[in-house]
């Protein structure tokens, strides 16, 4: 590709994002930032420390602490005082306790300057809840992936189970229906496609065609 885009997707839990970020990052040999991997390290590590999350000096300590790590294929790692903890960070605990902390203020405006310095040099795919409203406005590419929310519990189950983690179907969907309410409405960044961004509803599309949809598109931008 002749010139290094910066690329977002946005999108609600289940919806795909993460998968095809990741996919298409290493299609095109850019560089893969999970920047919902940030809000869960904040989350994993409130819980280690007991740190309420009232606490906003805390908050702000645990995010100055974090590093972002990745491998050859563009595979993000998370590290908190040097310790990946990245295969800590995908429980249903860490998912509900991370929908706060992604709330907060203090937290979003800690992380911030750590996500825009990875984007600098463009050359990225950003994935999150507010890549394209937010943290990369002038993104030069911006998809908001949706899927309806029996299809984003579906693969949100199977996720975990083949993760080799104890699942519940039932209550996976009503944490997702809880974090789509919390997303949605918060003050600060809620959940919505930027109005510039191509949406695209993955109900029923395999992980394949969505990647080889969005190659095509960011293919159209170079």
């Amino acid at each position: 590709m002749d010139r290094r885009l910066v690329i977002t997707v946005d999108g609600p839990a289940g919806s795909g994002k993460s998968t095809v970020s990741r996919m298409l990052a290493r299609r095109i040999s850019y560089m893969y930032l999970d920047t919902g991997l940030l809000y869960r390290a904040v989350a994993w590590q409130t819980v280690q420390a007991g740190v309420s999350l009232g606490d906003n000096e805390s908050l702000v300590e645990i995010c100055g602490s974090i590093r972002i790590s990745r491998d050859t294929d563009g595979a993000m790692s998370v590290l908190i005082k040097g310790e990946d903890i990245s295969g800590d960070l995908r429980t249903e605990e860490i998912s509900m306790i991370a929908s706060s902390v992604s709330a907060k203020p203090v937290v979003r405006e800690a992380l911030l300057p750590l996500q825009r310095q990875a984007g600098r040099q463009g050359g990225i795919v950003a994935e999150g809840r507010d890549m394209g409203t937010v943290v990369f406005p002038s993104a030069d590419v911006k998809f908001y992936l949706d899927a309806d929310v029996d299809e984003r519990a579906r693969r949100r189950y199977l996720q975990l189970v083949e993760s080799g983690k104890i699942a519940d179907h039932g209550e996976i969907k009503r944490g997702i229906g809880v974090r789509d309410s919390q997303d949605s409405t918060r003050e600060v960044s809620p959940l919505k496609p930027a109005h510039d961004a191509v949406v695209i509803d993955t109900t029923g599309m395999s992980i394949d065609a969505v990647v080889e949809k969005m190659t095509m598109i960011v293919g159209g931008c170079t």
